[in-house]
């Protein structure tokens, strides 16, 4: 069986390319397509394969740019032949499902995300976009997407990584999807010896819609001491809340470090929406209690008053009285590290694996 991976783009390393490379384990002779690629930027697994591009690659500063060529996209990946190929996989969160596949072809995307800059959050990129760029904005969003619901209609099996992305996926597609959770290295944090000690922690880029900005006026308001692990975020506001002798920036750090951070953590602080969210599982993986806004795939991968508790408002008085919530909770609530080690097991590869095989030989026989 001939296997092309489609792939939007390939220039880091993030959680979209740990899919990637679960399913080069799973099918090895695989070819793999997209619109960019930086072999320098990307992990050996992947390099190992037969990478092809599209006529994206070939424009100008393609490596860094490549966002702003999203409307030549759809084109692009029409050009591309797989007529060859018996197994179709899209890993969709920009531009890749629009290919088109052979008759006799299977084509399952996996769908990380419905492109958020043409749907749930368009609202959000046109209010801090340039004047230039909302101009284009108005002219092109349109017909993209309808490209993005037409090119719906090329795919014969939709996987979405957490029960909310499956409803985009039919609110924008109109189309069910079945759910399987992305691969995360449980392995990697599962030998963390917990020490709880006195400070909160949060991790992530320092972006708007992590809302780091929810964990760090939370803790400052409430006396509580925080960690933050991540880059990013102004130096002006780093020293606003580094004067409150409360808050910790730890920058980018280690894997051991970061493993040192989550066993001493009191929970890890997730106040932001994620369509699936990697970052709370590992904490689990670790022993580490969760306290998340109750919203986005937080709510697949955190189970309530087992592995973490909720908060309903995403504001800091919701956040505060979650911590509140918490550290009325019996020490022994969060005590049992098999609760979380049977939870997490889920998100694991070989989880991951069976699911997606079994999709793969149940829907092709259809």
């Amino acid at each position: 069986m001939k296997v092309a991976i489609v792939h939007y783009w390939l220039v880091n390393m993030r959680g979209g390319e740990k899919v990637l490379e679960a399913l080069l384990d799973m099918f090895p002779q695989a070819d793999i397509y997209t619109h960019v690629y930086v072999p320098e930027a990307v992990s050996e697994k992947i390099r190992s394969h037969r990478v092809f591009t599209t006529r994206i690659s070939r424009l100008p500063l393609a490596a860094k740019l490549y966002q702003k060529y999203m409307p030549l996209m759809p084109d692009a990946l029409k050009e591309l032949d797989l007529s060859d190929y018996d197994l179709i996989i899209s890993s969709e969160s920009g531009p890749a499902k629009g290919v088109v596949p052979n008759p006799d072809a299977f084509h399952l995307c996996y769908c990380h995300s419905p492109m958020r800059y043409l749907w749930d959050m368009y609202h959000e990129y046109f209010r801090t976009a340039s004047g230039v760029v909302r101009f284009f904005m108005k002219k092109l969003v349109p017909s993209l997407r309808l490209w993005d619901v037409m090119s719906a209609n090329l795919v014969d099996c939709f996987v979405a990584n957490s029960h909310y992305v499956a409803k985009r996926i039919n609110r924008y597609y109109n189309r069910p999807a079945e759910i399987v959770y992305p691969p995360v290295a449980i392995e990697k944090f599962s030998a963390v010896q917990r020490n709880p000690k006195d400070y909160y922690l949060f991790f992530g880029q320092l972006v708007g819609y992590k809302r780091a900005d929810l964990a760090l006026e939370a803790c400052v308001r409430s006396g509580r001491k925080l960690v933050v692990v991540g880059e990013g975020g102004s130096a002006k506001e780093r020293r606003k809340y580094e004067g409150s002798g409360l808050v910790t920036f730890a920058g980018r750090v280690s894997h051991q470090q970061l493993e040192e951070y989550m066993a001493g953590a009191k929970a890890l602080l997730f106040p932001g929406v994620e369509d699936f969210g990697i970052i709370p599982v590992e904490a689990n993986a670790a022993g580490c209690p969760v306290i998340a806004y109750r919203k986005g795939g937080a709510l697949d991968s955190i189970k309530e008053g087992v592995t973490g508790i909720f908060f309903d408002q995403q504001t800091a008085d919701s956040l505060i009285e979650a911590m509140d919530r918490f550290e009325a909770l019996a020490p022994s609530t969060f005590a049992d590290r098999s609760q979380f080690a049977s939870h997490v097991e889920q998100f694991s590869q070989a989880a991951f694996t069976t699911k997606i095989q079994k999709l793969v030989d149940e829907k092709r026989r259809r």
